[in-house]
């Protein structure tokens, strides 16, 4: 299922949480922009129920340190509580490998924050992603949910760079396009196959 984002929001069928939305309109790219702010915010879809299948989603975040945290939330049961990935846009390109190998993350709020699953499990919920993409261009995702292990493939890679098991018991729920503490981003071309 192939979703227009552009009738999506003059439907009202995106409710946005801790953030302000605009519209997108690039060639290629008709989407949405979630404005900066503090804390997490997500865009939800409305009446989409996620359980197994596959995410697949364009997004543009920003090379600026500590600050551009874009991705998607699934099996979403509220604004604080659900399953996430995503990038690092900033560390995409860095000199210091142990800093390029946090470039895109797993995280499932509230328990398993970034920090926790580090300090718990350190390299197995984060990864370098390769080939890099750009840190200020647009990079399509694709995950795929199956069986309690979600895989994300960047830029139609092959391999992906990142496998985990999911951490958390919540089987369905909602989708949204995520962004960390202090960040916004832009996201177009979303399609949801689910299985």
């Amino acid at each position: 299922m192939t979703i227009d984002l552009h009738t999506l929001v003059k439907k009202n069928g995106i409710e946005v949480y801790n953030r302000e939305m605009s519209l997108i309109n690039e060639e290629g790219y008709q989407g949405i922009r979630l404005s900066k702010d503090y804390g997490e915010g997500v865009a939800w879809l409305r009446d989409i129920d996620f359980s197994e299948g596959v995410l697949e989603f364009d997004v543009r975040g920003e090379d600026l340190e500590q600050h551009s945290f874009v991705g998607i939330a699934f099996h979403g049961q509220n604004d604080s509580t659900y399953e996430s990935v995503y990038l690092r846009p900033f560390r995409f390109n860095d000199t210091d490998v142990s800093l390029r190998s946090h470039s895109i993350q797993y995280i499932s709020l509230p328990k398993f924050t970034w920090r926790i699953l580090r300090t718990n499990s350190p390299g197995l919920y984060e990864a370098t992603i390769e080939p890099t993409p750009e840190p200020d261009a647009w990079v399509h995702v694709r995950l795929i949910v199956k069986d309690e292990m979600v895989s994300i493939f960047i830029n139609r890679s092959k391999e992906p760079s990142l496998v985990v098991k999911s951490v958390t018991h919540e089987t369905h729920g909602a989708i949204g396009f995520y962004v960390a503490d202090t960040s916004g981003g832009d996201f177009a071309n979303v399609k949801v196959t689910k299985q």
